[in-house]
C-alpha cells in the first residue's frame, strides 16, 4: 500500500513535465506550419519559384528508417509496461541506432542536393526551404536522440517502475511526434517538387 501511495505521488509530481512536453510539441508544430505557409506564399508568387528538382532517394530510405524506429520505440514502451527491462533496452538500442541512421541519411541527402547544385543560399528560396525543413527537423531528431539516450541510461538504473515508464512515455510521445512531422514534411516536399 505504501508503494502504491509513493508511486501515485511521484506520478502527480511528473504531470507538469508532460504538460511542458505537449506545449513544446504544439509550438514545434506551429513553427513547421509557419515554414510550410511561407513556402506556399513564396512559391505561388511565380511559376519559376517552385522547387524544380526531384528529391534525392535518400529521403525515401530515411522515411523507412524513421518508421521502423517508431515501431521499435512502441515495442520498448510496451516492454516497459510489462516490466521486461531487458527487452525494453534492446528496443531502445534499436531505436537509437535507427535514429542515428536517419540522421546520417539526411546528411547524405544534403550531399546529393549539393551535387545537384541545390544550396542553402539560393536565388530560388523554394530550394532553400528543403534545407530549412530538414535542418530544423534534424534539431528535433537530435533532441529525440537525447531523450532516447536518457531513457536508455535510466533503464539501467534501479528506478521505480513508475519513473521508468514515465520517462519512456515522454520519450515515446516526442519520438512519434518527430516521426509524424517527418512524414508531413516529406509528403509536403514531394507534392511540391516540380
Amino acid at each position: 500500500m505504501a508503494q502504491f501511495v509513493t508511486d501515485n505521488k511521484e506520478k502527480l509530481n511528473l504531470q507538469p513535465q508532460k504538460f511542458s512536453m505537449w506545449l513544446f510539441i504544439i509550438t514545434s508544430f506551429m513553427l513547421f506550419a509557419a515554414f510550410t505557409s511561407g513556402f506556399i506564399v513564396y512559391s505561388q508568387g511565380s511559376t519559376d519559384k517552385g522547387i524544380k528538382i526531384i528529391l534525392p532517394h535518400a529521403f525515401i530510405f530515411s522515411t523507412i528508417v524513421i518508421l521502423l524506429s517508431s515501431v521499435t520505440m512502441y515495442l520498448a514502451f510496451r516492454s516497459a509496461k510489462k516490466l521486461q527491462y531487458d527487452r525494453q533496452r534492446q528496443y531502445l538500442w534499436a531505436t537509437l541506432g535507427l535514429g542515428l541512421a536517419f540522421f546520417c541519411l539526411q546528411f547524405f541527402a544534403w550531399s546529393i542536393l549539393v551535387k545537384m547544385g541545390v544550396y542553402l543560399v539560393n536565388p530560388n528560396a523554394s530550394q532553400s526551404f528543403i534545407y530549412i525543413f530538414t535542418g530544423v527537423h534534424l534539431v528535433h531528431i537530435l533532441a529525440g536522440l537525447i531523450l532516447v539516450i536518457s531513457s536508455l541510461i535510466g533503464s539501467y538504473k534501479n528506478n521505480p517502475p513508475v519513473k521508468n515508464l514515465f520517462r519512456l512515455e515522454m520519450t515515446s510521445i516526442f519520438w512519434h511526434f518527430v516521426d509524424i512531422l517527418w512524414i508531413y514534411l516529406y509528403v509536403f516536399l514531394l507534392l511540391n517538387q516540380q
